[in-house]
């Protein structure tokens, strides 16, 4: 079985296949559609304006056969001949002109009213595959050329059945029309051709009902794709998710070097003081709050150490803070306000050590029992949770 065979064609298509096709000019169009609404508005025309128009031809007709003499009148003035055929095809299509503008306007809009209006230019392009007699036997024997033979016989069935009843309806007086005088007689037989062409209407109706439908579910069965067809299609648009992950893989690793490269800037590293890490950051000239700029656990929150040693940054075994920290502050970013205290003692530790490491200064205290709120410390909050 082939991979593109009908059978493996079970998934609907996708809006990128649809607007592609509609792209080519593939869309769901009904000719049946388009003639009913066609053969609905000339009817209607003729009905509506059978009379007048009737008059207008009558009188073209009537121009056409008088000569008006006159004193340069000349009957073998080719000009004259031409001016007058002229004139009275002038008068014609002006005669005709409500029934040819309805048509017109109702083709293009009945030929958009299924589908609507696509503009492509590809539809107009060559295709030489059809010039390919194999292919062309295919499409002879194929299940679409049977359906289309089918709704042709049926329409020709349907059309003459309903044809040669209106007409036997109307026999009798189609026979009284030659009894009647001319000018009435031809516009009652314009209005009863209206009426049939209105009965046959009805019938073409019947049939684009059920035609409209019929297309849509066709055109819909064309385009359907297979489930390798989607998966392809989403690797197109969306990107192979191998490359994806190790795309994101880099940028993971870019902003750990990034994170990493702000460590030495850091004022205290608080830990845990083996799962978590984070480096915090303040400025006294400034006016902000303390910024985080470097935080992990594990692997990462080791590393951090490493590289907070070796800078000699202060750190401090907090684990309330640090887990909070973790959980509550990003990179980047200044810590969350209800930890302003907390790390306010951690700072003013800091700073005491400093001091002292110039000489200026006691030994400071290391902080404990800061006042780091339940709710911001994953292991509280989980804790909390299981009691």
């Amino acid at each position: 079985m082939s991979a593109d065979s009908d059978v493996e064609k079970t998934e609907p298509a996708s809006e990128q296949r649809l607007n592609k096709a509609r792209e080519e000019g593939q869309v769901a169009r009904s000719r049946e559609l388009n003639t009913c609404f066609l053969l609905l508005a000339g009817a209607g025309t003729i009905w509506a304006t059978g009379l007048h128009m009737y008059e207008q031809l009558v009188h073209v007709m009537r121009s056409g056969m008088v000569v008006e003499w006159g004193p340069k009148t000349d009957m073998g003035d080719s000009r004259e001949m031409a001016f007058a055929m002229m004139n009275g095809f002038i008068s014609a299509l002006f005669s005709l002109a409500p029934l040819l503008l309805v048509v017109a306007v109702v083709a293009i809009f009945s030929s958009v009213a299924l589908g609507g209006l696509v503009f492509s230019t590809k539809a107009l392009e060559p295709k030489f595959s059809r010039l390919n007699p194999i292919e062309g036997i295919k499409r002879l024997v194929s299940a679409q050329t049977w359906v289309e033979l089918l709704k042709t016989l049926s329409k020709a069935v349907v059309i003459g059945t309903v044809g040669a009843l209106a007409i036997s309806a109307y026999l009798p007086e189609i026979l009284e029309l030659s009894n009647l005088y001319l000018p009435r007689g031809m516009a009652r037989g314009m209005q009863i051709i209206a009426v049939i062409c209105i009965f046959i209407m009805g019938s073409l109706l019947l049939i684009a009902l059920i035609d409209v439908p019929w297309q849509m579910f066709s055109h819909a069965k064309k385009l359907r794709m297979s489930k390798d067809e989607l998966k392809r299609e989403h690797k197109e648009s969306e990107g192979d998710p191998m490359v994806k992950g190790r795309i994101r893989q880099q940028q993971r690793e870019a902003a750990r070097r990034r994170m990493m490269a702000d460590v030495p800037r850091a004022d205290v590293v608080v830990t845990n003081p083996t799962h978590y890490a984070v480096a915090v950051h303040y400025d006294p000239d400034g006016t902000g709050a303390p910024l985080i700029l470097a935080k992990g656990r594990g692997a990462i929150a080791v590393k951090i150490k490493e590289l907070a040693a070796e800078h000699r940054i202060p750190m401090l075994e907090a684990p309330p803070l640090a887990r909070a920290l973790y959980a509550n502050a990003e990179i980047g970013q200044q810590i969350p306000p209800v930890l302003y205290t907390a790390v306010a003692q951690v700072l003013a530790w800091v700073f005491q050590l400093r001091k002292h490491n110039e000489g200026r200064g006691f030994m400071p205290e290391r902080p404990t029992s800061l006042p780091v709120p339940a709710e911001l410390d994953p292991q509280s909050k989980t804790a909390s949770s299981q009691a």
